[in-house]
């Protein structure tokens, strides 16, 4: 039998679990990130745009398709655990205090892109005065940076859309049924003493109705999510493509290494305090 696997909270999972997948997926997106930093590195050798075009355009397609797996997988487990996946916790802690809506701010997309570009636009500057193009996020051009900017824009409104909806939902937990409901279950228990299954059919229910506004809500901001980040790609050339994909992949794998030996370091020093 295959060993459970811990929570940030220490506490057991059962290995059929949504955390499972998001382990394995994460191990190939570390593969992943090799491969992408070594086409990087020999393309820069060759400057070659035939071996762009052959070497990255497929392995851009490739992790594309990554994406889209890992998103139709979490799609599945969002219409059976719906408040599972809201809380993650597969996540560390570090990494849910920046989640929005179960997963990353799409808008973080461009802060990361501009982020990336500056570090490589610094560099080679000379360069770039001489007119000797770098290919990389340091050399993006009007048309690129106008594309971006108004896709930022579209994104932010349809991130603020999202966030509305989910507020709408969660006041919903104190409607007047909610109130009512949770009233004359505390009465109840108070007369028998107990409070097993008393009006569990109402409240469950009660809870489905907001679980199943939730659930359209979680989805819609992962499609949000995966259509960011394929319009991104679609403005840059594979080359820059490719700088962008590398540092997706390691801000999302270094954040989790950091927030798990951050989590470890936690539970370490409240055992010993006991």
């Amino acid at each position: 039998m295959a060993p459970a696997l811990m929570s940030r909270n220490g506490v057991e999972e059962n290995d059929n679990t949504f955390h499972k997948f998001f382990e394995t997926w994460l191990a190939e997106q570390n593969q992943e990130l090799k491969e992408l930093v070594s086409a990087s590195r020999d393309v820069s050798k060759d400057n070659n745009i035939v071996v762009e075009e052959r070497v990255l355009v497929p392995l851009i397609e490739r992790v594309i398709q990554h994406y889209e797996g890992y998103y139709g997988e979490k799609s599945k487990y969002t219409k059976e655990d719906v408040f599972g996946m809201l809380n993650p916790t597969w996540r560390s802690n570090l990494e849910g205090a920046f989640l929005w809506i179960g997963g990353w701010r799409p808008s973080m997309a461009f802060h990361m892109l501009y982020s990336k570009s500056g570090l490589q636009f610094e560099p080679r500057l000379p360069q770039l005065i001489r007119g000797i193009t770098t290919g990389d996020l340091g050399d993006l051009s009007p048309d690129q940076i106008s594309k971006v900017d108004e896709l930022q824009k579209k994104t932010i409104r349809e991130e603020k859309d999202s966030s509305e909806k989910l507020a709408k939902v969660q006041e919903t937990v104190a409607d007047a049924s909610m109130v009512e409901l949770s009233h004359v279950v505390t009465q109840l228990m108070m007369i028998s003493g107990g409070g097993g299954g008393i009006l569990e059919e109402e409240v469950e229910a009660n809870l489905a109705t907001k679980e199943e506004g939730l659930v359209i809500i979680l989805q819609k901001a992962d499609n949000l999510r995966l259509n960011t980040l394929k319009e991104i790609l679609a403005i840059l050339t594979p080359t820059q493509a490719i700088h962008f994909l590398i540092a997706a992949a390691e801000l999302h794998l270094r954040l989790h290494e950091w927030g798990k030996k951050k989590d470890a370091a936690t539970l370490e020093s409240r055992i010993l305090i006991k």
